[in-house]
């Protein structure tokens, strides 16, 4: 539900790959309503993967062992590295960053920005590693994707940063009002996209 393709510059970025059969630590839980809309195998060549928080629906074994013989480089939250290199991805493949921190490989810049969430795989891990949301941008073009999160005041800082986007990819729909410190309803994702002077607005994570 929050993994994207993107096209830009040229560079296949992928976005919290997700191709397993569930999104648990074990395949009977959590299982998938369909199959994912392209197979692994026949992915473009992928240049970059970002990686947005290592809750199962968004870190996915499966999918980032796919790329342990690639050249994909890999970029995360700080401490998310330690699962790829667990998994097999050299460690010169991973670049670990902090809210506000960014990378820039050629022509594209990778910048990790806040988000109102949490992580954790197992029940003694609760937020030992970071999560956020992604600003990617080139010359030419601004994306925004905001991982999982609840509606908060970083919407309007990460705007006047860094918008306007010319498209963002946000979660809208997690329809439970106990939740909403962590998830978005749908009209807390129009106030972020507002916050966020975003001209188009893909919706994710949503059921």
């Amino acid at each position: 539900h929050s993994s994207f393709l993107l096209n830009m510059n040229g560079k296949m970025v992928l976005v919290d790959p997700v191709f397993g059969p569930s999104a648990a630590p074990f395949n009977f839980m959590v299982k998938r309503y369909q199959k994912p809309a392209i197979a692994l195998k026949d992915l473009p060549k992928i240049d970059f993967v970002l990686i947005s928080h290592d809750h199962y629906d968004h870190l996915d074994i499966e999918s980032i062992s796919f790329f342990e013989d690639k050249n994909t480089v890999f970029f995360t939250p700080l401490g998310v590295g330690s699962h790829l290199r667990s998994w097999g991805i050299g460690e010169n493949r991973i670049t670990e960053l902090d809210w506000w921190e960014d990378a820039k490989v050629g022509e594209l810049e990778f910048i990790l920005t806040p988000a109102k969430h949490f992580s954790g795989r197992v029940g003694f891990d609760r937020n030992k590693t970071l999560w956020g949301s992604w600003v990617l941008k080139s010359e030419k073009q601004s994306f925004f994707f905001s991982g999982d999160t609840g509606y908060g005041d970083h919407f309007k800082e990460i705007g006047e940063k860094y918008g306007p986007f010319d498209l963002t990819f946000m979660e809208n729909g997690q329809y439970n009002p106990m939740w909403t410190s962590v998830h978005m309803l749908p009209a807390d994702a129009i106030k972020a996209q507002k916050d966020l002077k975003s001209i188009k607005l893909v919706p994710m994570h949503w059921g």
